[in-house]
C-alpha cells in the first residue's frame, strides 16, 4: 500500500527561487527519493508573494486567523524537473511577503522574529485549512521543517476545528537549533494570543525554558510531534548537551525537552544524502572568467552602488589571477553568519596567519557569499590589506560550480553545524575538506582518511589547531603528491546517498514498510520542464 505525505515548509529548491539554505537541498531530494517509490508527495510553501505567478490557482482558502475570516489562494506550481508522484504548492495572501534574507526570511533586529512568526502562523493556519478541505487528500505523513512550520502542530492540539490533524502521523525535521522562533504569549502585534485569540491552550506545554512569558515555536516542535530528527547522528548527540558559547554550542536551552524526546524514542539521528545523478559538469578553467563576468553584471545594478570599488578591486584582483595562475587554491562559499565564519570574526589574526601560509606557496584564498553587514565589512577591510585574498560579496551557481570544481582545498570552519553540505559538494568532486569537528562535519570527514579536521577544548586551542592543521595540509599537497592524490580520491569516492537516509527514515521517522527498491530513478515524463540547476561533476 503506497503513502501519501505533505511536506510543509519556507524553502522547496525543487521550485525556483525558494531557497536559502541546507533546508531547501533536503525538501528538493527527499520526495524525488519517496516518489521513486510510488508514494505520493506533495510540498507546500509560501508564496512570498512572488512564486505563484506562473501557477494554477487550486482553490480559495477560509480560516479564521487574528479572530476575523482571512481568504487565502492554493496555488500549484512547476518544479524545476517535472516528475511523476510529486506535486509542489504555494500560498498566497497579501500579508506573505518577500524577506530581505534570500527573499524568504525578515531580519528583525529589534525583536527578533516579530515578522516571520507573523507570516508563518498565518501559513501555518492556511495549511492547516487546505488539509480539512481535502486538497492534499488522505494523508498518512505530514513531515514540518523547523519552527516556522510548527504551529500546525498547536493547531493539531488545541484547535477544534483542525482535531483531523490527530490522524496523521506528524515528523519534525530540526535543520538548525540555534534559531527557534521565540515570540510572547501575549500583549503584541506578534504574539501567540494575537494569532489565536479564540483558542484555549495549556501554557505550560507550550513556555520558553528561559523565557516564560513566551512560546518557544522550536520547542513546540519537538514537544509535540511524533519523532523529532536532526539532519546528521553527532548534532543529534551534541543538542542534548548544553551549550558553552563560544566554546561549544548545543542545545541552546533546550537540551532538557531534547533528552526527554530521546527518552520517549521520538528522536532521531540521520545525516542529510547528497545529490550524485544528473548533475551539470562544468568546464574547467571558466572560474576567473565566470567571476569577472558576474562582477561587471553586479556593478550595473543601483543596490551595488555603496560596493562598486570593492567589486572592482576584487575584479582586478581575479584579472591578476588570469595572468598569474596559483599554486594552490582554496575556497569557502557560505553564508556570512555567526555560524559559519566565527573563527575568522573573533579573531582575524586567524584569517591573517592563513594568508601568511599561503603567501609562502604562491597560493589564494576565496570566499564567496553575503550575509551580516559586520562579517562583509571584515571580509572587504582584508581582502584591502592582502593580495591573496579574494572576497566575492555576492551569490553565483556559476561561480560556486567553478569554484568547487577548480579549488584544491575547501574550508569549512563552522563554529556548528548540523549536517553542511556544501563539505559533501566538495568531496563529490574529489576536493579534500578543512573542517572543524562539529556535528555533522565529524560525520562526513575523516582527519587524514577523506580530509582535515582540527578541534580543541578552549577556543584559544581551536584557533591554534586550525592554523596548525591548515599548515600541515598544504605542506602535504606540495610535498607528498601520492598521499594528497588518495585522500582525494577517498573523498571523491564516499557516497552519502539519500537512499541510504531515505530507508532510515521509513524506518524511524515514518514507521512506513521499507520499501523493497529505493533506488532514485526520474520516471518518464515527456512533458517534463528541463531547468532544473543541480551543482557539476567531476
Amino acid at each position: 500500500m503506497k503513502s501519501n505525505f505533505l511536506f510543509v515548509c519556507a524553502e522547496n529548491d525543487a521550485i525556483p527561487n525558494c531557497k536559502a539554505g541546507g533546508m531547501g537541498d533536503v525538501v528538493r531530494d527527499v520526495p524525488r527519493q519517496l516518489a521513486a517509490n510510488n508514494d505520493t508527495v506533495h510540498i507546500v510553501t509560501p508564496s512570498y508573494g512572488r512564486l505563484h505567478q506562473g501557477g494554477i490557482k487550486k482553490c480559495n482558502l477560509k480560516f479564521k486567523y487574528r479572530g476575523m475570516v482571512q481568504e487565502a489562494i492554493l496555488y500549484q506550481v512547476p518544479g524545476k524537473k517535472e516528475m511523476a508522484n510529486i506535486a509542489h504548492y504555494v500560498i498566497d495572501h497579501p500579508a506573505i511577503v518577500s524577506g530581505d534574507i534570500a527573499h524568504i526570511y525578515f531580519n528583525d533586529p529589534e525583536q527578533p522574529f516579530y515578522t516571520d512568526a507573523c507570516m508563518f502562523s498565518l501559513f501555518c493556519t492556511a495549511v492547516a485549512q487546505a488539509i480539512k478541505q481535502g486538497v492534499f487528500g488522505g494523508l498518512q505523513i505530514m513531515h514540518l521543517h523547523d519552527w516556522h512550520t510548527s504551529l500546525l502542530l498547536f493547531l493539531k492540539e488545541f484547535h477544534t476545528e483542525y482535531k483531523l490533524l490527530q490522524n496523521i502521523r506528524c515528523v519534525y525535521s530540526i535543520h538548525n537549533l540555534a534559531i527557534q522562533g521565540i515570540r510572547p504569549f501575549d500583549k503584541n502585534h506578534s504574539s501567540l494570543k494575537a494569532f489565536y485569540p479564540d483558542i484555549d491552550y495549556d501554557e505550560s506545554r507550550l513556555k520558553d525554558p528561559r523565557y516564560h512569558d513566551c512560546i518557544n515555536l522550536m520547542a513546540l516542535g519537538i514537544r509535540f510531534a511524533d519523532a523529532v530528527h536532526t539532519v546528521s547522528p553527532s548534532y543529534k548527540e551534541d543538542i542534548q548537551k548544553p551549550s558553552n558559547p563560544p566554546v561549544f554550542i548545543g542545545g541552546e536551552g533546550l537540551e532538557e525537552d531534547l533528552k526527554e524526546a530521546e527518552k520517549q524514542g521520538r528522536l532521531f539521528g540521520i545525516l542529510n544524502g547528497c545529490n550524485y545523478r544528473n548533475i551539470n559538469r562544468v568546464r574547467k578553467n571558466e572560474l576567473y572568467r565566470n567571476s569577472l563576468r558576474y562582477i561587471f553584471k553586479w556593478l550595473q545594478e543601483p543596490n551595488k552602488k555603496y560596493k562598486a570599488d570593492f567589486l572592482a578591486h576584487t575584479g582586478d584582483k581575479i584579472a591578476m589571477l588570469r595572468e598569474q595562475k596559483p599554486d594552490f587554491m582554496c575556497v569557502s562559499v557560505a553564508r556570512l553568519t555567526e555560524q559559519k565564519f566565527f573563527f575568522y570574526k573573533n579573531n582575524p589574526r586567524v584569517l591573517e596567519q592563513i594568508l601568511q601560509v599561503l603567501k609562502k606557496r604562491n597560493g589564494v584564498y576565496i570566499v564567496l557569499g553575503t550575509g551580516a553587514p559586520e562579517y562583509e565589512q571584515l571580509l572587504r577591510n582584508i581582502s584591502y590589506e592582502n593580495e591573496n585574498f579574494i572576497f566575492i560579496n555576492g551569490q553565483s551557481e556559476e561561480i560556486i560550480d567553478s569554484l568547487y570544481y577548480e579549488s584544491d582545498l575547501y574550508l569549512m570552519p563552522s563554529l556548528f553545524e548540523p549536517c553542511g553540505i556544501s563539505q559533501m559538494l566538495a568531496m563529490r568532486n574529489g576536493q579534500p575538506c578543512l573542517v572543524h569537528a562539529t556535528g555533522g562535519l565529524k560525520d562526513t570527514v575523516e582527519h587524514m582518511k577523506t580530509g582535515f579536521s582540527f578541534g580543541g577544548i578552549t577556543l584559544e586551542e581551536k584557533n591554534r589547531e586550525f592554523i596548525n592543521v591548515f599548515e600541515d595540509a598544504v605542506d602535504l599537497f606540495f610535498e607528498d603528491k601520492e598521499i594528497w592524490k588518495h585522500i582525494s580520491k577517498v573523498a571523491k569516492n564516499k557516497r552519502f546517498s539519500w537512499e541510504k537516509s531515505v530507508r532510515e527514515y521509513y524506518k524511524d521517522l515514518y514507521r512506513l514498510p521499507i520499501p523493497f527498491q529505493n533506488s532514485f530513478k526520474p520516471p518518464k515524463n515527456p512533458s517534463a520542464i528541463k531547468t532544473d540547476k543541480l551543482i557539476y561533476n567531476k
